[in-house]
């Protein structure tokens, strides 16, 4: 799986939602089925400010059909709706490295 690093270059905000963007649709064109976003989760304990803004371009994302679906990296296993959700559609995903692990710090995005 495809991983966009938003964190590469410790950028501000507006670079890595950037970067976010040109990633997100190089990954569609490509005709990638799912991709791994590293966000980070901040460095304050209470989640960073590219993850919060991350997760908010994701939703808008969805809402605007350009992305299929998004999980965040707590819920991408098993035990949540969500991680199965993802699995259902994509099969493989189960054989990721970061399934089950709970990382708060990716989310793991699918492409129609």
């Amino acid at each position: 799986m495809k991983q966009i690093d938003l964190e590469e270059g410790r950028p501000d905000v507006a670079t890595a939602m950037s970067r976010l963007n040109n990633r997100i649709y190089q990954a569609r064109a490509t005709g990638d089925r799912a991709c791994k976003i590293i966000h980070g989760y901040g460095s304050t304990g209470k989640g960073g400010a590219i993850k919060s803004a991350c997760l908010s371009e994701l939703r808008g994302y969805k809402r605007r059909g350009l992305i299929k679906d998004f999980c965040p990296g707590d819920k991408f296993g098993p035990f949540s709706e969500d991680g199965r959700r993802m699995v259902a559609a994509f099969p493989e995903l189960n054989r990721d490295r970061d399934w089950a692990r709970m990382n708060d710090g990716i989310t793991v995005v699918l492409f129609k």
